[in-house]
Order: structure tokens, then C-alpha cells, then sequence
């Protein structure tokens, strides 16, 4: 991510799957879910679904 538009898109994806907080800036996203719902691969599908690469 290298700009606003892009920490929008991602934001936008990942809270699809309405998780219990997140903040996203350039080059990062902190996302805190209930694993019970949300697995981590679905946060990682909704990234790379927005058009970028996760790094872990």
C-alpha cells in the first residue's frame, strides 16, 4: 500500500467480515477478530482480493 485510496480499499474489503476493530495505515493493518467467525486466511483473502500481497 502506498497511498490513502489504497488503505481505503483495503479497509473496505476486511470490514466485510465484520471484525471487532481495525486500523489500517500505509503498509500495515491491525485487525482483531473472533477466531470462532473469522479465520485468519479471510483476512488474507479479503488483502489479497483488494488487489495486494500479504506479508507476515
Amino acid at each position: 500500500m502506498s497511498c490513502q485510496h489504497c488503505v481505503m480499499a483495503v479497509k473496505k474489503e476486511i470490514s466485510k467480515l465484520n471484525v471487532e476493530s481495525l486500523d489500517v495505515k500505509i503498509g500495515e493493518a491491525k485487525v482483531r477478530f473472533n477466531e470462532i467467525n473469522i479465520k485468519p486466511e479471510d483476512i488474507k483473502k479479503s488483502i489479497t482480493d483488494a488487489g495486494y500481497i500479504v506479508v507476515e
